[in-house]
């Protein structure tokens, strides 16, 4: 019977995961002499999350061209907190750097044999799927696109400054600036992230080796009501639990 109860008060002060869904995740960073970039999670990922990303411009029903190639990322065998910034390398080179610093990064069992990222007309999308060129969910985008930007990130439900970016057309290198710290949630970094006045967005360049920032973001959180009734039920049912044994 204690135990039931021990097991109750646990369960009471956990909440639901999370599953990701559009904005839940933005790009930081993008780096086309690389073919690097970088994107923090606004919510925890659970472990063995797969997103995929592809530089296959959507037409609102399928991926358009058949050349493009898609990655899979595995998130790893841990969750991943919010706030968390993840850096992602794919050097088109020889040889080959394919790589994630958390998870692993490889090429997706479908998609073409274009490799890497160009500084002009791309647009990078991270979706959630049964396989590289199906996605279910769009997460974000992120456009150096100077004619159809609008366009290809509309058609796959995205909004240019809510959950996805815009850079100059033809950037080599971008990197959000602004603040990392001071909201209450993670989600209100979203209209910060994806405006393009918060990024210093310097065009064409040379930025082989740039080192993408990776600081993470963080939160003052005030617990939400619902939090706080969890928390005294869990405590309560300790409580319980402790008079009955000293009884």
């Amino acid at each position: 019977m204690f135990k039931k109860f021990l097991a109750l008060a646990a369960a009471a002060a956990i909440l639901p995961a999370h599953a990701l869904g559009t904005g839940d995740m933005a790009f930081t960073s993008f780096n086309a002499d690389d073919d690097g970039w970088a994107m923090v999670t606004f919510a925890d990922i659970a472990a063995n999350t797969t997103i995929y990303f592809s530089d296959n411009e959507w037409n609102g029903s399928a991926f358009a061209d058949a050349n493009e190639h898609a990655l899979a990322w595995n998130s790893g065998a841990n969750a991943i907190a919010a706030g968390t910034v993840i850096v992602f390398t794919e050097i088109d080179a020889s040889p080959d750097v394919i790589q994630a610093s958390i998870g692993s990064l490889a090429l997706a069992g479908t998609g073409g044999s274009n490799l890497g990222f160009a500084k002009s007309n791309e647009t990078v999308y991270a979706f959630l799927g049964s396989d590289g060129v199906t996605p279910t969910t769009f997460i974000t985008a992120l456009s150096t696109e100077a004619d159809v930007a609008a366009t290809n990130v509309t058609s796959a439900g995205l909004t240019f400054g809510v959950n996805a970016i815009a850079l100059v057309p033809d950037a080599d290198f971008g990197e959000y600036t602004g603040a990392r710290s001071g909201q209450a949630a993670f989600a209100a970094y979203g209209a910060l992230v994806n405006d393009a006045a918060n990024w210093n967005d310097v065009g064409s360049g040379e930025f082989t080796g740039a080192t993408l920032n990776a600081t993470a973001f963080s939160v003052t959180a005030v617990p939400e009501p619902t939090t706080t009734a969890m928390l005294l039920a869990g405590l309560a049912a300790i409580g319980f639990v402790a008079k009955r044994r000293r009884a």
